[in-house]
């Protein structure tokens, strides 16, 4: 039951976050007047609908996304009064291009030629289509400061929680006992104890783990006083500071000689304020947009452990099913309290989010980001026109886009397919 309820709880937070994101669409599509046929969530035969006013709302079968039906959004070619489609194409291309535009024709009415998509202004069709990610970006913010500021994480403090006895480096860092005549770590020379609070090193008052962990880094090779309470007092030690290779700190596939002291630190759930949202939001915004570049090269990954027997990559991407599988295994794990549940599930919401709004930013239709591309590129064929004095070109064609649209859209049809294949069959697990 447990895993079962954790699976639908971001099974179905994810919903919610895709209706959202169609929510920014629609809200700005109404306050310009583009005339919205329907609001959609998920894909394929409808399960349930309902008609409000012009639109009719719904829910599909299909969870795998869902989309705001707006009039006009593919243009007529220019020199067409509204409405009319010419049959003529020059090419297979072509014949696709106008097929499409012509469906997308047959739905404006006599009188809506204000209400079309392609006949607003480009800063509203900018608006109309940054408000699904935007709203993404939004919820992410909002989970990230309930996580933070509202249920708190683990921070490591400086307090020694373990010593660890011998040097040993990076790469046999799991080793359970020490190398016969292995050289004691820094730490077990000069006495340090779990529990003992490091409030200064090297003559520095030491705030947190992160200050400490860099003076320790930095030192390597040098004796370094340093100041620890323990039981109520302070006791002063000078301890040398020897070297040994780690794993970089922002780099952890990178491998470099620092200082090493030799102990392990304990952690505190701490709430943290809004810069550490602000910071966060950043670092993680970053990490993102660089495995989007990388995305390929990880669906590579996936393929080779759906079909070749790898292991997943716990960092690469993830599909809806493998997404409610993580929620179930959490909930079902009986070793992680009912508050770092709770954390767990606000932070992989939060993530979701942010990697949903920065993916539809990607300029290539049929994403957000291609209309936006599109809405870009008008304003500034305008400005040109306006400052060369010309004629107002008037609206871009996205039409023309249409056949790197279709390829677009059968490769996110593959890689979902191929997600939804991996999830069931190799997953990627967070316990045991």
């Amino acid at each position: 039951m447990a895993y079962l309820a954790g699976a639908l709880i971001l099974f179905f937070g994810l919903l919610v976050s895709i209706a959202l994101h169609e929510l920014g669409h629609f809200s700005f599509a109404k306050l310009f007047r583009v005339r919205t046929t329907q609001f959609m969530v998920g894909f394929g035969p409808t399960m349930k609908s309902w008609r409000r006013g012009e639109t009719e709302y719904g829910v599909k079968w299909v969870p795998l996304g869902g989309y705001v039906r707006m009039i006009g959004m593919l243009p007529p070619r220019k020199g067409d009064a509204p409405g009319q489609v010419r049959q003529a194409s020059t090419g297979p291309f072509q014949g696709l291009i106008e097929s499409a535009r012509g469906a997308a024709l047959e739905e404006v009415r006599p009188g809506d030629e204000d209400r079309v998509f392609y006949s607003k202004k480009w800063w509203q069709k900018a608006l109309i289509m940054v408000g699904g990610p935007a709203m993404n970006l939004i919820l992410a913010v909002l989970f990230f400061a309930i996580l933070l500021m509202g249920i708190g994480t683990n921070q490591l403090q400086p307090v020694i929680r373990e010593v660890q006895p011998c040097m040993v480096p990076a790469s046999q860092a799991g080793l359970k006992e020490c190398p016969a005549n292995a050289t004691p770590t820094p730490a077990q020379q000069v006495g340090l104890k779990a529990g003992d609070r490091i409030v200064s090193f090297d003559g520095r008052k030491i705030d947190d783990y992160r200050q400490l962990q860099e003076l320790i880094r930095g030192a390597g090779g040098e004796t370094a006083a340093m100041t620890v309470r323990r039981g109520g007092q302070d006791v002063r030690l000078n301890v040398p500071i020897t070297r040994n290779k780690m794993y970089d700190l922002d780099d952890t596939d990178k491998v470099v000689n620092v200082g090493f002291l030799g102990i392990t630190p304990d952690s505190e759930v701490e709430r943290q304020g809004p810069g550490a949202v602000a910071s966060t939001m950043g670092d993680l915004t970053s990490r993102t947009a660089g495995a989007l570049v990388r995305m390929p090269q990880k669906m590579v990954g996936v393929w080779n452990a759906a079909f070749g027997g790898e292991d997943r990559d716990p960092n690469g991407p993830i599909g809806v099913v493998g997404v409610s599988r993580i929620g179930g295994e959490v909930a079902a794990d009986d070793t992680i309290t009912g508050s770092q549940k709770v954390a767990y599930f606000v932070m992989l919401l939060g993530s979701l989010n942010l990697a949903v709004g920065l993916f539809n930013l990607v300029p290539l239709l049929p994403l957000d980001g291609g209309h936006i591309a599109g809405a870009l590129l008008e304003a500034i064929k305008k400005l040109f026109a306006k400052i060369f004095r010309r004629p107002d070109p008037g609206y871009v064609d996205v039409a023309k886009a249409l056949p790197v649209t279709y390829v677009m859209a059968a490769v996110l049809i593959v890689m979902g397919g191929l997600l939804i294949y991996a999830d069931l069959f190799n997953p990627v697990r967070v316990t045991g």
